[in-house]
């Protein structure tokens, strides 16, 4: 189907580079603690809020257990974990020092130890926190690194290096030892030793297609340090290898724009606390597209107590509270962020768009036009603001903002192609596809293989069934490139369904329902792929389960419907005696009424309704469709149907159409 909703906010993502936006959810409201009396009963109201991302009352609950057995440890743990993840790093540490000897619970409470000793630039204490009786290979790196940083606080650079070089594990682990080896060297004031090891991090693309986001800070800190060592023209090639791995970060535009204008470049990093907060933000990174998301939000904490003006951090971690449902706390994260970043910008548009899932569209118009204002060259701001619109129902408001947004694009480029392809979302939701299909069509110029705008003309194009073959076509090539996007799936399967290859529907839907399991519009689908294949029980147990998903209202009452009478029989074909050309039958004249002349019923009331009888043989012109010719002889492009009901030659496919072809209409 086409992914209505949110399709605005993943083109904000897109088209601002900051991999790590995603979708913003609903705020959950933390509830007030009921009075409990026995261990189990806080433990378990614990382990409840927990799951349902509600730290607050978590806390509560478990330092309630914690009140009938203090020396539980994996209590201690609970809450200690939570604090960190809630963002309290400092009410943590009492439990951190009560978990330091505990084996199963020092990869985290001796860090945190280790980033309160940092803090307070005690090195040495630091380094020893940072041994640890059981490691894995995560543990090892991020102790192993800070470490090392430890070691240079102290002086010891070369120390630090050696110890760095030394660090055993994956080959993974190259990436990160390469680059925090540079930034050691660099802080050292090791001119020559930086270089290499700068070059040696942005030379590995192997590494940096598993870790991007670290690749990309390596080459920001490389290019910041050639810029100060005077030799802007080879920091700006480096940019330039940046865009090309990774087009449109905020920071690498930033720093060249400081570059060209000679401006002093501060390093990225720039002493132990900070190399120590890189670390764990380097890993926080690779886990949030890894599988490690359990682990995203603590290591950024860590991070923030060591860096909490960093502005990476703050903007990740409102990711992670948007990934949690928690909007407010978005929002929260969001305005923290230094009015000098460069992702400033960025994060007021995402604090609007966070507002807009709060239900508080008019709060997050109001602030997302004021951004516009700010600065009416800026794509983003229309992106943005024109989703919120969308997210509203109001195409016609969000279409006037494309509107203005194309305007402004003296000569657009490939990266403005989202502002076409949502201008096209808006018209098409209109009803306007005169107006949306040349938009689609732009964006498809820009951005040709675009698997988003590929699947939305491809489904227009086969829900109005017409140009079938190119849109069936458009819808596979999306699948191909998104074969895991269980929305691009269903468009395939649906199509197949509105082409009447209903096993091949079936085939398909059933795919997309194994990707996407809770999305009621694709169990739908399958449903009515089930039902015209003759497995009617399971269609009744999709539609059922569409059902309790609690759909759109509109949808609801269309499952609702088809649960209690299935689905109405496929009409019958015309029989194949049946001429296509043959000249339909006169319909029975009315019989004149007293004191009307039969000669005035016999004749159309007037000229202009003479004019408009539709012929009973129309001949296909270049370039058209059922759905065109229905829609512009008809009034009615749905009306297609009949149109091939009584062109039995067509043997149901649209597509049979060619130019210069004689059809045979029904009359308006």
């Amino acid at each position: 189907m086409r992914q209505r909703r949110a399709i605005w906010l993943l083109g904000l993502a897109a088209l601002a580079g900051f991999s790590a936006l995603t979708q913003p959810g609903y705020a959950k409201q933390p509830t007030d603690p009921v009075e409990i009396n026995s261990f189990s009963g806080a433990y378990l109201a614990a382990q409840i809020a927990e799951a349902d991302d509600d730290l607050g009352s978590a806390i509560a609950y478990y330092k309630r257990a914690l009140a009938f057995d203090p020396q539980d440890a994996s209590l201690q743990q609970s809450v200690m974990l939570a604090l960190i993840a809630q963002g309290h790093f400092d009410e943590s540490l009492p439990y951190a020092q009560m978990l330091k000897t505990v084996p199963e619970a020092e990869r985290f409470s001796r860090l945190a130890l280790a980033v309160d000793a940092i803090r307070k630039k005690d090195y040495t204490a630091a380094e020893n926190w940072l041994k640890l009786a059981l490691e894995s290979d995560l543990d090892r790196l991020i102790t192993g690194t800070m470490t090392a940083w430890a070691k240079q606080g102290e002086g010891r650079p070369a120390d630090a290096l050696g110890f760095l070089e030394k660090l055993e594990g994956p080959e993974w682990y190259e990436l990160f030892k390469a680059y925090h080896g540079a930034l050691i060297a660099d802080a050292a004031g090791d001119k020559v030793k930086a270089d290499k090891v700068y070059r040696s991090a942005i030379d590995n693309l192997g590494a940096g297609s598993a870790a991007p986001e670290t690749w990309m800070r390596a080459a920001e800190a490389y290019a910041g340090f050639l810029a100060r060592d005077g030799k802007s023209k080879e920091a700006l090639a480096v940019l330039d290898r940046a865009d090309e791995f990774s087009p449109g970060k905020l920071p690498i535009a930033a720093l060249r724009d400081q570059i060209n204008k000679g401006e002093k470049i501060p390093p990225l990093v720039s002493g132990p606390s900070d190399g120590a907060a890189e670390i764990l933000l380097n890993l926080s990174t690779a886990l949030n597209r890894g599988g490690g998301e359990p682990f995203v939000r603590l290591y950024l904490q860590y991070a923030l107590a060591l860096k909490p003006e960093s502005d990476e951090l703050l903007v990740q971690l409102a990711a992670v509270a948007e990934q949690q449902q928690d909007g407010e706390g978005a929002i929260e994260l969001y305005r923290r962020v230094p009015a000098s970043s460069p992702l400033k910008r960025l994060s007021e548009l995402q604090l609007g768009l966070n507002l807009a899932d709060l239900k508080r569209p008019d709060e997050a118009i109001k602030h997302l036009s004021a951004l516009v204002e700010q600065n009416p060259d800026d794509m983003r701001g229309y992106l943005a603001l024109g989703g919120v619109y969308a997210s509203t129902d109001n195409y016609r408001a969000a279409a006037e903002v494309y509107d203005k947004a194309v305007e402004r694009l003296k000569t657009p480029t490939n990266a403005n192609w989202n502002i076409f392809y949502q201008r096209g979302i808006a018209y098409e939701r209109l009803k306007k596809w005169p107006k949306a299909e040349p938009n689609f069509r732009r964006a498809l110029e820009m951005f040709p293989n675009q698997p988003q705008v590929l699947n939305y003309l491809g489904y227009s194009w086969v829900d109005m069934n017409t140009n079938l073959e190119e849109g069936l076509a458009m819808i596979k090539k999306a699948v191909d490139l998104r074969p895991s996007d269980g929305y691009i799936v269903d468009s395939l399967g649906w199509a197949y369904y509105r082409l009447g290859r209903y096993d091949d529907a079936v085939r398909e839907l059933e795919r997309a329902v194994s990707l996407k399991p809770d999305d009621p519009v694709v169990n739908d689908h399958l449903g009515d792929a089930y039902w015209r294949v003759g497995r009617k029980l399971e269609a009744t147990f999709q539609w059922r389960h569409a059902r309790d998903m609690k759909p759109e209202p509109n949808l609801l009452a269309e499952v609702e419907k088809k649960i209690a009478e299935g689905l109405p029989d496929l009409p019958e074909k015309p029989t194949a005696q049946e001429s296509p050309l043959k000249q339909p039958a006169a319909p029975e004249q009315p019989a004149a009424t007293d004191g009307q002349k039969k000669s005035e019923v016999d004749r159309p009331a007037t000229a202009d309704a003479a004019a408009k009888v539709i012929p009973a043989a129309y001949k296909v012109q270049p370039g058209q469709s059922l759905w065109s010719i229905a829609n512009e002889v008809l009034g009615d492009g749905d009306r297609y149907r009949e149109i091939l009901d009584l062109n039995p030659d067509l043997r149901g496919d649209p597509g049979r159409i060619a130019p210069g072809q004689e059809l045979r209409l029904p009359g308006k």
